[in-house]
């Protein structure tokens, strides 16, 4: 009878062995780890658990254990077990890399360049094998390889294995900061070109993405650098670089304690003229830095207004209808420039900025309008002051006492003509500069040909000679 039970026969017999298959063995495994061994289930133990406990955690491998449907055949037990395999040739393959990095001389057939390339390419699109190799301790041997600065191939291979490092990474930017390594890189760019002044810059991008390490990188001398690439980089080959160098200072502005490094290393003529550039992309980057740098300090908006045709620049850029966000930081930049500076109102008056904040707060955005019209106070406001300050000139004239000559009141009513007189003078030049201003921003605009554009300003004059005050825009 046992022999039957065992093994069965044909003849109607039946089998113990199902009932205790390798699915029903994992389940029952599972249980017992779940619930931390012991008899009854899982639920009624739970029922009795204090609130102060609480479950312990269970480990990733564990979860998905949890996760996979049992299988009669046992094949997911299979591919855990050959995952799991390979999750631990993995990681003893990343031991072999990270000894070759903290070896000096390498690690067995492994030199140290072929280590930092194989961190490079492990971390590009892996995060797990970044946090491991970080685990592992990769990241000091690798910012040592900077003081090497004879062999360049070894420096390039260091620096762009940090780099992937560090991407979507903050604890391994942190950790790339904490050791010495923006000072190492600073060592470096004195005697760099290249692609070791690309593979910098790409550092500096991604470590000032932490702010933690903006104000560490803004003091250390970084800026100066940047900028100069930003400069220097205008070839199609480096273009690359001249992004990326102007996404790190962007970067750095916004963090206020760098603005005035940022001002030392010349950022503001260096962003104004690439916002001149029409670029689309790296103008907007350009103004959304200026933005940051008036807003920080007094001094940097002297330095955007002292900047070669900044106003005008600005104005410009409010005509920009295809670019809103341009228009909204343009506009921010002109209302700082507007409510500090007399000398910056006047150069938007003479650069035509009226039609064109007029226009904005008719068909810009919610934020272009509100500031455009922030500005149009402004200006409004400076333009009263001037007509109140005229007209106490002229009453002053006008009350002062008149000689009469010899024609009795012939004579006083040709003075009070000639006080009227200097008057109308006043205001027909005022009325000359705008018709002017505004006749040349529509030949520009519309692009005609010299033959058809006005020679000279005697035509305009000659357009307003008999113009009256009426005309004057209020």
């Amino acid at each position: 009878m046992a022999a039957r039970c065992a093994h069965g026969d044909v003849g109607g017999g039946f089998r113990l062995w199902p009932i205790f298959s390798a699915a029903s063995l994992r389940r029952k495994l599972l249980e017992v780890l779940t619930c931390g061994g012991g008899g009854g289930s899982c639920r009624s133990r739970s029922a009795y658990r204090s609130p102060q406990q609480r479950p312990r955690p269970r480990s990733d491998r564990l979860a998905e254990l949890l996760r996979a449907e049992p299988s009669e055949c046992g094949d997911e037990v299979v591919d855990d077990a050959d995952a799991a395999a390979k999750k631990v040739a993995a990681l003893e393959e990343l031991k072999v890399v990270v000894g070759a990095l903290q070896s000096g001389d390498g690690y067995g057939e492994m030199c140290r360049v072929e280590a930092a390339m194989v961190v490079r390419r492990k971390a590009k699109d892996d995060a797990g094998a970044r946090e491991m190799l970080a685990a592992l301790g990769a990241i000091p041997p690798l910012v040592a390889m900077l003081d090497e600065e004879q062999e360049d191939e070894l420096v390039a291979a260091a620096l762009y294995a940090l780099l992937n490092l560090g991407i979507g990474n903050d604890t391994n930017k942190a950790a790339i900061v904490q050791a010495g390594a923006v000072h190492k890189m600073l060592r470096i760019a004195e005697l760099a070109g290249g692609e070791l002044v690309e593979a910098l810059v790409a550092n500096f991008l991604c470590l000032s993405a932490l702010d933690a390490n903006k104000p560490i990188i803004g003091s250390s001398g970084a800026a100066a650098f940047l900028v100069g690439a930003f400069e220097s980089a205008s070839s199609a080959s480096s273009s690359t670089a001249r992004h990326d160098a102007l996404r790190a200072l962007l970067n750095l502005s916004i963090a206020p304690a760098n603005a005035p490094h940022l001002l030392a290393a010349g950022i503001a003529p260096s962003l104004v003229a690439a916002v001149s550039d029409g670029d689309g992309d790296a103008a907007e980057r350009a103004l959304a830095a200026l933005c940051n740098v008036v807003a920080a300090c007094p001094e940097g908006r002297r330095a955007v207004s002292r900047a070669h045709d900044a106003v005008p620049i600005l104005v410009d850029v409010l005509n920009w209808s295809d670019e809103p966000g341009c228009q909204e930081k343009a506009a921010y930049i002109l209302m700082v420039l507007a409510h500090r500076s007399y000398a910056d109102r006047a150069a938007m008056s003479e650069s035509g900025a009226t039609s064109a904040l007029l226009e904005l707060t008719l068909v810009g955005t919610a934020l272009a309008q509100k500031r455009a019209s922030r500005i149009l106070e402004i200006l409004r406001a400076d333009k009263g002051k001037q007509v109140a300050d005229a007209g106490g000139i002229v009453v002053a004239t006008m009350s002062a006492p008149q000689e009469r000559g010899g024609g009795g009141d012939n004579g006083g009513e040709h003075d009070d003509d000639a006080g009227m007189s200097n008057e109308k003078r006043a205001v027909r030049q005022l009325v000359q500069q705008s018709l002017q201003s505004n006749m040349r921003r529509i030949v520009r605009r519309a692009r005609l040909p010299q033959d058809l554009a006005p020679p000279s300003s005697e035509n305009l004059k000659a357009l307003t000679a008999s113009s009256t005050s009426k005309s004057l825009p209020f």
